[in-house]
Parts: structure tokens; C-alpha cells; sequence
């Protein structure tokens, strides 16, 4: 490497100094840890610089001492954020990191890589989703932390960043970061986070307030001597062993009362406070507190709404303090605060004030501690911290959190399917949600979501909801707009089912009626009445069966199953021209029979026979959509049948779909092999051209048998340019 004399020397001073930091905490074998990390990250990053200049081994090293020394971090933290991006930024891979210093350390960076991956532009829109982000896609509540070390090191060197992060990290600073400090009462870390933004924010007010602070300094200093001057005495008097110091509000706490009041400069009356820090025995804390706060209001007047007791009821973070206000000399306002010097230390760094853990942070005392810090994020409204007591573990959230395409963030349950954010997007989205795009790859309806996914739904006019999809989606609001589509749905169509069967009913000369309807849904054992009309616009209803059924007499003496009024009899022995003589269990000839139009069998086709009464037997194809339902419903009409040889003679009429390229002298090929090679006699021909220079043909012709047409057909589709060609039943 060929750094400067003086980048090597700094480099050297920031190591030294955070091996100094580690010392108090950290046994010779974690310290050895920690140098065998620095030097990976020092060999990996080489020369290279951040985009502010400075030596990403610095910037490394930065935000080590940050999350020892501003969070209280231990010896895993540490490692982790020396290496926290050589992963990235060099050639030394997460399995080199996980050979050498463990399982833990690996997986801290590989989350928190993924944590730094996320798109966060539309943070302000979403801030409190992103928090819950946050929590949600981490499972070591450390690389949070790490985060926000981080964050403190960028928030001190916005100047030297480009202005498209300067603005990004501040909206990130305000909405996830400043809420993480507040909560773990990281006071000290969240003031300065404040005036580093009031800084950047507001560059005019905020110096404008550091002026008159600075004004005011030396008249400041005489009246907080004056005022300590007799506490102290007293308190000296009564054998308390204390710290008083005095000092002035953050500016950003002074601007954000001048806000508040809607006053000036001058007029915040508390624009300092005083701190007294006892050094008292754990048992004696609380009521050394106390006695304080006894000398110091016996000395100054003070305002009994102003008294704050986080003594008795600790905040949430853990913090412990006695504050109250008093009136001093010239009748200036003064915030005292009163605490021991442990509800100090809490106070300025947090819990992790606590406890420094040992070794890679694997202890029952570290876990407990994590444990803690993630319940005190997730739920920041809890009563208290108390690091004596080991704590419940809380769960995971269940919950998960994906982005739009325009980088919105949708908050979803876990185990959501593309088809929940769909539905969560619009209903219209997931009525036509055919599959979505899942970090740029193509995903199926049923995808399971995970946390931080960036989807973009694709949609087709031609998707409609279906039931099934109740089976994987797991949000209400999905369930419910499925449920509400189906059955407007349903209601089209049987809207269409009721207009042809009213159409029908018409040319039958029977009359639309309550009493018909009630017959045929009692009949068919439907639910409702819009059943029977779904069934008849989708064509799964014989409309001759429903002929027969309205026009059947009622008997008595007859069974309950429906039975057929006697049609006209033909004379036995004679067929239509399209007809052919059946054999019906190799025994019966010549017996009324009608081809069931609703799949046209032809002569040769697999069929059964299906037997009513009054118009013989109805043949059906084996493939009729009408099959299953008729014969799990009436099984006992069914019988066994076939055609008769081929000794017959009688042709049948067929029609055939034809599409292909629209080419001049292919529709010459296609009726040469119809009436030429195969002596097919043509009743009719009816060609389609498209823009798309193709054609589709229909042709009406007569073959002997299924098998005729068959071969028929496999002429045709061997012609060139003919693409597809079947039968039309």
C-alpha cells in the first residue's frame, strides 16, 4: 500500500485509541480478535476512499469506536463493524469472514448489508412501516445498533457528502434513527443527532441561538456558581457525596421551546439545568434522591407542576431521574435534575450502560440484554426496563414489509402471496393479478413474500378471480374482494344463464314463472336460483333435459326421480341422415335414440348411452362436460353402447376448424385433399382473414365415421402454412 505518511499515522492513532477503548472490557484473546479484524479490513481496503475522501479504513475504524464508545457495543459488534463492508467493497468474501471469526459475525454482516440494501426514498411517507421494517428483517437486534453507530459517524461528515445523500440520510435520521435513540434512551447520541440536523436544516436559527448562548456564556457561568453555591454547602453539611454541574439546554431543545411558547430567545426560562449526581449505594438510591430534593426546595421555591418523578415509574428506555423546577436569584427559572451516578450513566448511554458483555456476546447476560433492546423497539410504550430481571422473549413480528415500484412500503402479514399485496395495492390489481415481478424475477400468483421484496404485480384483462385463490391468500381484505368478485361474477352470468333460459322457455311456450324456476333448482338440488343460471350460461345444463323436466306430468304412483312426457315416436328402425343404428349391449337394434347435442357424437366416437323416458335413449360422447354430473346423479340410467360395423353405410356431418398463414392457392391445397384424396363431399366453406396475415376457415362436410374425419384432418394439418385444424362439435 502506498498511503502517506500522515494517513498511515492517523490510521495508527484511531486503532490505538479504540484498543484503548476495548481494554476495560475485553480480555487479551478478544483483543487479538479485534486486531486480526483490522488488519483483513485494512489488507481488503487497501487505498480506496469513501465518496467524502476519507480512507474507508478510517471510516471503518469510525464507526467501531462509535458503537463501543456512543453505544456500548461489545467484542462480535466491534469485529462486525471493522468488516462491515469489506464484502462488498473488496475481494474477501462472507465464507473467508465465517472461517475466521465465526458464525455470529457473518450473519451480523450479512444483515446488515441487507438492511443498508433497502430503498428508503420514500421514507417520510412510510416512517413508522419503515421502523417496523427495521425490526422486522433482522434476527440479531445488534446490527440496529450497528446502524446507528453508523449513522452517528455520517450525521458528523454531511458536509462531505453529495447532496443526494446528505438529504437522504437526514429523512433517515428523523425517522428511524431519532426514534431508536429516544427509545433506548440514548440521550446523549440523540441530542447531538438533533443539532447536527438543526444544522443542516436550519444553518440561520441555529446560529443564531449558538450566538446568544455564547453572549450569555459568562453571565451564565456566575449565576449557576451562585445558585450551586448554598445546595452544595447543604448537601456537604448532610454528608452526601455529590457532583453538581451546570449546563446549558441542547439548542435544539431551546428552539423547540421557542416553537412551543411561540417566544423569543430571551424568553425561555429554563435555558440551562442544573444536575446533581450522587454517589449513592444501589439499596439507598431512590432515597438519597429524595432527601435531595429536600435540601434543594427547602432552599429555592419550587414549581409543583413542574415536578417529573422517573424515579418511582422508570421510562420505558430505563431511565431514572428526579426533575423539578425552581424559582433562583432575580426570579430565574432552573430545571434541576437529581440522580445516582448509575441513573446517570443510563441516562447518557443507554442501557447498555448496564453491562459491558464478554467474549463473542453468546452469554446468558448478552442475550438477556439483546432480548431486551428488541422489546423495548417493538414495544416502546412498555412501563419499564429493568436489565435485574431476565425478560420474556418476545417473538418475531409477524408481520412483513415489501415495496412498491415507486419505493412505498406496504405492511403485510407473514406469509402474504403476491396476490394479498395485489389486493392490497387496488382491487382491480388483483381481480387481473396474473403474477408480479419479484426483485426484477418472474413470479407465480401463489409466491410467498419476504421481507423488504420490491414487487411490481403484472395484470391481464383477461384474469378474473377464482375460487381457488381463497386456498393462498391469508389477508381479510384479499379474502373478502375475492369473495365480492366471484359473486359479481356469478351474477353476470347468470344474468346471461336467465335471458337464454327465458328465451328458451318462450319457444317451448311455457311461461317464466317462480313455480318453474323453484321445479328446476329442486330438480337439479341447487343452492339458489342463481345457481341454475351459472349452470345454464356456461353451458353445463342439457336445455333438452330442461325441456323435458318442465314438461313431465305429475304421477303419483311413480318414484320421486323426474320422468320424460312421451314425445312423438319415430318409427323404430329409422335413423336421421346424420344417424346410425346403435347396438346396445350387443342384444338390442332398432330402438328410438336421439345424438345429445350438447357434444354432437359422431359414428366412431367412445359414447354411452343415457336412457329417458319417453324419447328413448339420449347418446352422449364419453368427454360430454354433462358425463360426470349425469351420471353421479342418475347412474342407474346409464347403459352400455357402440356403433354399429362398418358394413354401414350411413355418412354423418362434421365441421372443421382451419387456421394458417393467409398465403395465395392454400385454400386450392386444402379442398384438393378434402375432395380429392379422401372423396369428402363439401356442404359448406367459410373463410376469415385477419391483419395479422392469417386466416381461419370453417367447412361443413359429410365422412363415413370418426375415424374418416380423423385422417381427414391429419391430411390437412400436414399442408404447409396450416398451423391448426380439429373438429368443432
Amino acid at each position: 500500500m502506498n498511503l502517506k505518511p500522515e494517513e498511515i499515522k492517523e490510521t495508527e492513532i484511531l486503532f490505538a485509541k479504540l484498543i484503548e477503548s476495548c481494554e476495560a472490557f475485553c480480555d487479551k484473546e478478544e483483543l487479538g480478535m479485534i486486531s486480526k479484524a483490522y488488519n483483513m479490513a485494512l489488507q481488503g481496503h487497501g487505498e480506496t476512499r469513501a465518496v467524502n475522501g476519507q480512507l474507508n479504513i478510517c471510516h471503518s475504524l469510525h464507526i467501531a469506536r462509535s458503537s463501543t464508545d456512543d453505544i456500548g457495543l461489545g467484542t462480535t459488534s466491534i469485529i462486525s463493524a471493522l468488516l462491515h463492508d469489506v464484502v462488498n467493497k473488496t475481494d474477501i468474501s462472507i465464507q473467508e469472514i465465517r472461517e475466521e471469526f465465526g458464525e455470529t459475525v457473518a450473519n451480523l454482516i450479512e444483515e446488515y448489508t441487507k438492511l443498508s440494501n433497502l430503498n428508503t426514498k420514500r421514507i417520510e411517507v412510510n416512517s413508522e412501516k419503515f421502523r417496523d421494517l427495521f425490526m422486522t428483517i433482522v434476527d440479531d437486534i445488534r446490527v440496529i445498533l450497528l446502524k446507528l453507530a453508523h449513522r452517528v459517524h455520517d450525521m458528523r461528515t454531511i458536509h462531505d457528502l453529495p447532496k443526494e445523500k446528505q438529504e437522504l440520510f437526514i429523512a433517515e435520521t428523523e425517522h428511524i434513527y431519532l426514534p431508536i435513540t429516544h427509545r433506548l434512551g440514548l440521550y446523549k447520541i440523540k441530542s447531538e443527532l438533533e443539532e447536527r440536523m438543526m444544522q443542516y436544516l436550519h444553518p440561520d436559527v441555529y446560529s443564531e441561538i449558538a450566538d446568544k448562548i455564547k453572549e450569555t456564556d459568562a453571565k451564565r457561568k456566575l449565576f449557576i456558581n451562585e445558585f450551586i453555591e448554598p445546595i452544595s454547602r447543604e448537601l456537604i453539611m448532610q454528608g452526601f457525596d455529590c457532583e453538581i454541574k451546570g449546563r446549558p439546554k441542547s439548542m435544539h431543545s431551546i428552539w423547540e421551546k421557542m416553537k412551543r411558547q411561540n417566544v423569543k430567545f430571551e424568553e425561555v426560562y429554563d435555558l440551562f439545568a442544573i444536575r446533581i449526581i450522587n454517589e449513592s449505594k444501589a439499596k439507598q438510591e431512590k432515597t438519597d434522591c429524595w432527601k435531595i430534593y429536600s435540601v434543594v426546595t427547602n432552599i429555592y421555591t419550587p414549581n409543583p407542576k413542574r415536578l417529573r418523578d422517573w424515579i418511582s415509574t422508570p421510562k420505558a428506555s430505563g431511565y431514572e431521574s428526579l426533575h423539578t423546577t425552581v424559582q433562583g436569584h432575580n426570579k430565574k427559572w432552573v430545571e434541576v435534575q437529581i440522580r445516582s451516578r448509575k441513573m446517570d450513566e443510563v441516562a447518557e448511554k443507554g442501557q447498555a450502560a448496564h453491562w459491558r458483555y464478554k467474549g463473542f456476546d453468546t452469554g446468558k447476560d448478552a442475550q438477556n440484554w439483546l432480548e431486551q433492546v428488541r422489546d423495548i423497539l417493538e414495544n416502546p410504550d412498555q412501563i419499564k426496563f429493568d436489565p435485574e430481571i431476565d425478560p420474556v422473549k418476545t417473538a418475531k413480528a409477524e408481520k412483513i414489509f415489501v415495496f412498491t415500484p415507486d419505493g412505498d412500503l406496504k405492511e403485510l402479514p407473514l406469509g402474504s402471496t403476491i396476490l394479498d399485496f395485489a389486493y392490497e395495492i387496488h382491487s382491480r390489481v388483483g381481480d387481473h393479478c396474473n403474477g408480479a415481478r419479484v426483485n426484477n424475477r418472474i413470479v407465480p400468483i401463489r409466491y410467498e413474500l419476504n421481507n423488504g421484496d420490491k414487487v411490481e404485480i403484472v395484470t391481464s384483462k383477461n384474469q378474473k378471480p377464482k375460487l381457488d385463490w381463497l386456498q393462498f391468500v391469508i389477508t381479510t381484505k384479499a379474502k373478502n374482494k375475492i369473495k365480492r368478485s366471484i359473486k359479481e361474477q356469478k351474477y353476470h352470468e347468470a344474468q346471461e344463464g336467465n335471458e337464454t333460459l327465458r328465451r328458451k322457455l318462450k319457444n317451448w311456450k311455457i311461461q317464466f314463472s317462480d313455480e318453474v324456476i323453484d321445479k328446476l333448482v329442486k330438480h337439479y338440488k341447487l343452492e339458489s336460483a342463481l345457481d341454475l343460471y351459472s349452470m345454464i350460461a356456461f353451458e353445463k345444463m342439457d336445455l333438452n333435459e330442461i325441456r323435458q323436466i318442465l314438461l313431465e306430468k305429475e304421477d303419483p304412483e311413480k318414484s320421486k326421480e323426474s320422468t320424460i312426457v312421451p314425445a312423438p315416436v319415430k318409427e323404430k328402425g329409422k335413423a336421421r341422415e346424420d344417424e346410425n343404428y346403435l347396438l346396445i349391449d350387443n342384444s338390442l337394434d332398432n330402438v328410438t335414440y336421439n345424438l345429445a347435442k350438447c357434444c354432437n357424437p359422431k359414428a366412431g366416437d367412445e359414447v354411452y348411452g343415457f336412457v329417458t323416458i319417453g324419447k328413448g335413449i339420449s347418446i352422449h360422447r364419453k368427454t360430454c362436460p354433462n358425463a360426470k354430473r349425469m351420471l353421479e346423479k342418475y347412474g342407474y340410467r346409464h347403459i352400455n353402447v357402440q356403433w354399429k360395423g362398418p358394413d354401414s353405410q350411413v355418412a354423418i356431418h362434421a365441421t372443421i376448424r382451419i387456421s394458417g398463414d393467409d398465403r395465395i392457392g392454400i385454400l386450392g391445397e386444402i379442398t384438393s385433399v378434402i375432395s380429392g384424396d379422401l372423396r369428402v363431399n363439401m356442404q359448406s366453406i367459410k373463410v376469415d382473414s385477419g391483419n395479422n396475415k392469417l386466416f381461419t376457415g370453417y367447412i361443413k362436410l359429410t365422412v363415413r365415421d370418426s375415424k374418416h374425419l380423423d385422417e381427414l384432418i391429419h391430411k390437412i394439418l400436414k399442408i404447409k402454412g396450416i398451423s391448426k385444424a380439429g373438429r368443432i362439435d
